[in-house]
């Protein structure tokens, strides 16, 4: 693979090299970031030869990551860009929850008009027992809580200066697929 002709789709070229690697981890090889052949020990089993092309990316699909985590930051899985893939992943969730609700808002506001008051727009259950009613709370709170603590500061703050470590982003996008699975569960109660 010669780098030069991806020049103006590096997202193509790291696509290619990724699954390519996958299938050359078997025969004990990989191809480098310069387009070369290199060698490698040989993988011997499918989650081995996957974990070599990206590991946050073969970590979400071992835990069977939600689709649309994957839908919002495939691109930045490839390159294995931790930051922006969170963000991207959060910025989903905001994107997710104005297509049910039908709402324009983001962030707290947002979340507080889908799922809080007298008459919210969207319900996890059919809000008549007290545990349904704190469900509903608490998975507010919950994405209320994403958007403060790590949507909002990946928003206003440098890569440099608010470093994602692999762990960081592999916690924070399994919450994320959770809330999309919450999501799934919603249906739409008020217009």
């Amino acid at each position: 693979m010669n780098p030069v002709s991806y020049a103006r789709d590096r997202e193509a070229f790291a696509w290619r090299r990724d699954e390519l690697n996958v299938v050359l981890a078997f025969s004990g090889f990989y191809v480098r970031e310069d387009g070369k052949v290199g060698r490698a020990d040989k993988a011997t089993t499918l989650d081995v030869a996957r974990a070599r092309v990206g590991r946050l990316k073969a970590a979400l699909e071992i835990r069977a990551v939600h689709e649309e985590v994957l839908k919002y930051c495939r691109a930045e899985l490839l390159s294995e860009n931790y930051f922006h893939a969170v963000f991207e992943a959060t910025k989903g969730i905001a994107a997710r929850i104005r297509n049910l609700s039908g709402l324009n808002g983001d962030g707290a506001d947002l979340v507080t008009k889908a799922f809080l008051g007298q008459n919210p727009i969207l319900a996890l259950g059919l809000l008549t027992t007290e545990s349904e009613k704190s469900e509903q709370k608490g998975f507010a709170n919950l994405l209320i809580g994403l958007f403060g603590a790590v949507r909002n500061p990946l928003a206003h703050a440098t890569k440099i200066d608010w470093p994602m470590s692999e762990q960081d982003a592999l916690d924070i996008l399994t919450m994320v697929s959770l809330m999309h699975r919450k999501l799934d569960a919603t249906r739409k109660i008020n217009p």
